[in-house]
């Protein structure tokens, strides 16, 4: 209660007014669209205008300033009150609500970046603490401001184990910048949420993971004013007893409501009974924000020195991985890393020894490691580094297509790819990671060959919009590269090649110096191939591809340590594919691997061999 001064009679009026007209917005958005979530939209009122018009600091005209207290809606199929705040506070014109989910409108069915007013992606359930946690993480620890960090959840998302992880992280790091708001209105989507009312086990839950906890009446203005108004030394957790569709008569509290829009003469009516209870129109004004955080350049961050390898001499990418990385951070401070719990095989501990204060540990939680990252991300604060075995990465699959969507900028290294690392076994190898990441949207995913490689990969990847992939590998290989060899997105390299070339073989990593021993056995037998190395497999090099394929009698042979689909062989065919006279051969892993020596599962698969 440290600093709570209570509103007086004339401003919780107004806060109730504001919540009232919130409501009416958002059954007219949702109307006239035809669809939408008025009742989720309806619980959240109070909460809403507590929020925006009495407890929350920012720039009304400038949602993105860098100065401003951040929201993040969780619960995101409830966008149509988060538009109306935005009109209510003067960012839109009210006219526009009308146009929600309309193709002409940036008003989608949940909160897309599109809109100013909203940093992450929502709508996929469960990840939007996660995304707040790392604004909150940088908030506290990065820009050392003053900016708080607002999440709202709805009660169905909490039974996800995302919320979870994001919930141990913030109270691990004593995130006290950071409320959530749970907004229990005891109803999902197809059936009451598994608590319903029982608040005090919420309250119980969130305790056990270091969160200050406060049961509120999530409709009494003045019971939330003080709930925000108290602060701690760990994050405040509010758990607001609401009701799904508060204020529609008939409706309020009802099942098999979920996600439906009332029907036009019902809402005229609906509107009528709320806007009777409206004392005044007039609108609360935002309260500006203290300017304390730090401006922020992270445009065109270059490596300090080129790289220091020595032709022959033998390195795993992966170990290149954590040198290039701890190399940048010296180029920028808001350069950072992450990891879970694998620093020591990914070699992220590199950067962590240089630049510790730069280093978030994500302990075991793959999938909040990638919303910190967004969160992070944010507003152009950082550049995120986050870093585990590629396999793991696939559990993340949802929070990296959600960061997609949240045209989020964050790099992702995924190392022990493919059959190449040997003993542990198939559960530790990723051989799905190229099909997943090169389905996301605008993503860029690098294959580096060798050290020279992987940290031109890194210092591209600083540089590069959208989601970036590098593929690290635990095998130790030699250097092919000269140390001023130019690597650029997009652009594959001839590593071998004569006059009398017969097939074109393309690999990355592993298989790349596979073929090249592949190609130093069969000169043997007087046969020649090209050697080539794509750098990235998305965007694909598919002019070099082509070229070279022509000058090998249309012969193109992939080799790649990865499930045969969606991997290296699937890209490179997908590239060629109606070019006459070009055929593609190749060669993957074929079914689920076992324990063994890495030569030995190469073999294993035919890796190594080389017509």
């Amino acid at each position: 209660m440290e600093g709570y001064h209570k509103p007086d009679q004339q401003k919780l009026q107004a806060l109730k007014d504001t919540a009232n007209r919130l409501r009416i917005s958002s059954i007219q958005a949702t109307t006239a669209a035809g669809s939408g979530h008025p009742t989720s939209c309806c619980s959240a009122a109070e909460i809403m205008a507590v929020l925006f018009f009495h407890t929350m600091r920012y720039k009304a005209l400038d949602p993105r300033n860098p100065h401003n207290d951040r929201f993040v809606l969780s619960k995101g199929h409830a966008a149509p009150i988060l538009y109306a705040v935005w009109a209510e506070a003067g960012f839109l014109p009210e006219a526009e609500l009308l146009n929600l989910r309309k193709i002409s409108s940036d008003l989608d069915g949940h909160p897309v970046p599109k809109q100013a007013f909203t940093d992450v992606a929502t709508g996929s359930l469960g990840q939007g603490l996660g995304a707040a946690c790392g604004m909150a993480y940088t908030g506290k620890y990065f820009d050392k401001a003053s900016y708080r960090v607002y999440c709202m959840l709805g009660d169905g998302e909490v039974s996800e184990g995302s919320v979870w992880e994001a919930m141990a992280f913030a109270g691990i790091y004593k995130l006290d910048n950071l409320v959530a708001i749970f907004d229990i209105n005891r109803l999902g989507q197809s059936d009451p949420a598994p608590l319903q009312h029982q608040v005090d086990i919420y309250q119980k839950r969130c305790e056990a993971f270091g969160w200050h906890t406060i049961i509120v009446d999530g409709h009494s203005v003045e019971e939330l004013c003080k709930a925000f108004g108290q602060a701690k030394h760990q994050p405040t957790a509010i758990i607001a007893k609401t009701f799904k569709g508060r204020g529609i008569t008939g409706i309020e509290d009802k099942e098999a409501w979920h996600g439906k829009p009332l029907p036009k003469n019902m809402a005229e009516q609906i509107i009528q009974e709320i806007y009777s209870q409206v004392q005044s129109k007039k609108k609360i004004l935002a309260t500006p924000p203290q300017e304390d955080a730090p401006s922020v350049d992270i445009a065109n961050i270059r490596m300090p020195t080129p790289p220091s390898y020595k032709v022959g001499d033998k390195i795993a990418t992966r170990k290149a991985y954590g040198l290039a990385l701890a190399k940048l951070g010296h180029a920028s401070d808001r350069i950072i890393a992450l990891d879970g719990d694998t620093k020591n095989s990914t070699f992220s501990e590199l950067f962590k020894k240089e630049h510790p204060d730069r280093f978030i540990e994500c302990y075991i939680a793959e999938q909040n490691m990638v919303s910190i990252a967004v969160g992070c991300a944010t507003r152009d604060r950082t550049v995120p580094f986050c870093s585990t075995f590629s396999a793991f990465f696939t559990r993340a699959f949802d929070q990296i297509r959600m960061a997609a969507i949240s045209e989020s900028n964050i790099n992702l290294c995924g190392s022990h790819c493919g059959v190449s690392i040997g003993e542990d076994g198939p559960s530790q190898m990723a051989l799905e990671d190229l099909a997943m990441f090169r389905s996301v949207p605008m993503s860029t995913v690098f294959y580096p060959s060798d050290g020279v490689a992987t940290e031109k990969a890194v210092e591209l990847a600083a540089n590069t919009k959208g989601i970036c992939f590098i593929r690290t590998s635990r095998p130790e290989n030699a250097i092919i590269y000269s140390n001023n060899e130019d690597f650029q997105v997009g652009q594959a390299k001839v590593v071998l090649k004569s006059k009398d070339d017969q097939v074109t073989v393309i690999g990355a990593g592993v298989t790349l110096h596979e073929a090249l021993a592949a190609a130093e056995s069969l000169k043997k037998d007087k046969i020649s191939i090209r050697v080539l190395d794509p750098f990235t497999i998305k965007p694909l090099d598919r002019k070099l591809i082509l070229d070279s394929a022509r000058a090998t009698k249309g012969r193109i042979l992939t080799v790649e340590d990865h499930y045969y689909e969606g991997g290296i062989g699937e890209a490179v065919s997908a590239a060629v594919v109606g070019e006459p006279g070009v055929t593609v051969t190749r060669l993957a892993v074929s079914q689920v691997p076992r324990s063994g020596k890495p030569a030995e599962l190469l073999k294993m698969f035919g890796i190594p061999q080389c017509p």
